[in-house]
């Protein structure tokens, strides 16, 4: 069986912009790498997420190679919902209602959460003043603890680990 060729990932977003105006939809964001792809899009106030990859086609016996290609898919089958919204047949939201996205809680590591924070901080210098902030409390000769200051410091080592590795 031949596989089926793509235009350009270009073309296709493209093509996603005019799909995304013919719906009515305003608000969108896509990406595609070199394994899958993803558009979100909000409707009517609610937000949804399709997404595809390299994989999951192969899985289903589709000979895909690229995101690219997934990312063809997927605004290929927008355009044909796309369509049956024009003929009446389908409002999108019938056919999108399983598809809600919702994002998928962040987990916020203990370490974060003992130097303070309620969301993962986006920079080292954060840490450093949330960890000068609290060292003025638990350092011993302040009237902390040992235990509670090295647990500080332990706190302060893992969160720049972890910021190191995700910047």
């Amino acid at each position: 069986m031949r596989k089926k060729r793509y235009d350009s990932a270009d073309k296709y977003a493209q093509k996603l912009a005019r799909v995304m105006e013919r719906l009515g939809v305003e608000s969108y964001d896509f990406n595609w790498d070199r394994w899958g792809c993803w558009i979100v899009f909000s409707y009517k106030g609610e937000l949804y997420r399709f997404e595809h990859s390299v994989e999951k086609a192969r899985s289903r016996g589709i000979d895909l190679h690229y995101g690219s290609d997934a990312f063809a898919q997927v605004v290929l089958s927008l355009e044909d919902l796309a369509r049956m919204v024009e003929r009446g047949i389908y409002d999108l939201s019938t056919w999108v209602v399983g598809m809600k996205y919702l994002p998928s809680p962040v987990e916020i590591p203990s370490f974060f959460r003992f130097l303070g924070f309620t969301e993962i901080p986006t920079s080292q210098e954060e840490v450093k003043e949330s960890y000068r902030r609290l060292a003025k409390i638990m350092h011993p000769d302040k009237g902390g603890t040992k235990e509670d200051f090295l647990a500080l410091q332990e706190a302060l080592e893992q969160a720049m680990k972890y910021l190191t590795k995700t910047q």
